[in-house]
């Protein structure tokens, strides 16, 4: 399912039947920053609190599409007040996510934002405690470190250079795939890993660790809260789009792989766990294979009966069913974003053989959506005839 929603986001999911998503993976429009050119756009309210109370209007209605069981993951940036809206020192925003190209179709809003002047409005943790106490599960604040950071000329603070992603569940068991979104027990997260290695025998035997040798393993790790993700530019007009490689984990973790086609319950790894243990020549004491075949860890040892382990790898080795419909042939879980923008959410659900809904309200961006994801203009269903 590919549905692409255009016009304002609340009427667009009233369209929607309960409990039809299994996950929402969104970046509202940011406090103050732009003015995307339309009257009923989120962002230009006059105070923080405002924003918030929008906002928390439009999530109550993707919770109600959300699955029992299903996700919210909410990517949102902060704001300074007393600044004009939509200007940052170390040059223009949206130059800057636009590759260096200024962009025609979205403007800065011209107005400064309330507050005592250069205070931290704080935008991302008050829209999470509104959320919560609204009814929504905060689980877990994820950090987006940007390698790339808009440059700042700013001399008395440090160089903005991370966003949040919220995690939040409908209910308090929720569909995870930790499986699908693990990463290597050695090196960096979200794919700048770096050369497997182990420490060389001679070193440890030093007490030091300068030496190292290829790491034969592969052991994976559950993935940590800070990504590394690099922001890239977007030739179109909506210079804020949400980078795939940020997206994709939630995709992942939250959309399941195989799902039943009826009722859209999703269906479980089988997942087989393997164990085992990296050794030296065995001169002195007991190898790695006498470890493995005892199934117990002799200990920390040095030298040239250096053991490393347990090595844990995992594999799935199938899948079982969590409802009773024999429906047949599994599907991929359906993705929703309320403000799908450029369609970068679509995209990566769509790479990744999930189901999505969109909903736009910039006709603008309905038109570029639909040409980066190969739909034709009958794909889009206007809300005025819906509706009407």
């Amino acid at each position: 399912m590919q549905t692409l929603l255009a016009g304002d986001c609340i009427a667009g999911m009233k369209t929607l039947p309960d409990g039809c998503v299994h996950t929402c993976i969104t970046s509202p429009p940011y406090f103050g920053l732009r003015d995307y050119g339309h009257e009923d756009q989120i962002g230009l309210e006059e105070t923080p609190e405002q924003f918030v109370s929008r906002l928390v209007e439009v999530f109550r209605e993707v919770r109600r599409v959300l699955r029992d069981d299903g996700t919210l993951w909410l990517n949102l940036g902060d704001s300074y007040s007393g600044a004009a809206a939509g200007k940052r020192t170390g040059g223009n925003l949206a130059e800057w996510k636009n590759g260096g190209r200024r962009n025609p179709d979205v403007g800065e809003t011209g107005h400064k934002k309330p507050g005592q002047s250069k205070q931290l409005l704080g935008i991302p943790w008050r829209v999470a405690f509104a959320l919560q106490a609204d009814g929504w599960y905060l689980r877990q604040d994820i950090i987006w470190s940007k390698p790339n950071p808009m440059p700042e000329s700013v001399k008395d603070r440090c160089t903005k250079a991370h966003e949040y992603i919220f995690l939040f569940s409908k209910s308090p068991r929720y569909f995870f795939d930790h499986e699908a979104i693990k990463e290597d027990a050695v090196g960096q997260a979200s794919g700048n890993l770096a050369r497997k290695s182990r420490p060389s025998q001679s070193s440890l035997g030093r007490g030091d660790q300068k030496g190292s040798v290829p790491w034969e393993g592969g052991s994976l790790r559950s993935r940590r809260s800070v990504w590394t993700v690099t922001t890239k530019p977007f030739k179109g007009a909506h210079f804020a789009t949400f980078p795939p490689d940020l997206i994709e984990p939630c995709v992942m973790a939250g959309a399941p792989e195989r799902c039943c086609s009826a009722c859209g319950a999703p269906q479980e790894r089988v997942v087989e766990k393997t164990t085992s243990f990296w050794g030296g020549s065995g001169r002195a004491g007991r190898t790695a294979e006498d470890v493995n075949a005892s199934g117990k860890w002799a200990g920390q040892q040095y030298g040239k009966n250096l053991k490393l382990g347990p090595l844990v790898t995992s594999e799935t080795v199938g899948w079982r069913p969590t409802c009773v419909c024999d429906a047949g042939a599994p599907v991929g879980g359906t993705v929703l974003d309320p403000f799908f923008g450029a369609g970068t959410t679509g995209l990566v659900a769509q790479m990744n053989n999930r189901s999505w809904i969109g909903c736009e309200l910039n006709p603008k961006y309905v038109e570029m959506a639909r040409g980066r994801l190969g739909m034709p203009p009958s794909f889009a269903r206007e809300l005025e005839g819906l509706l009407g």
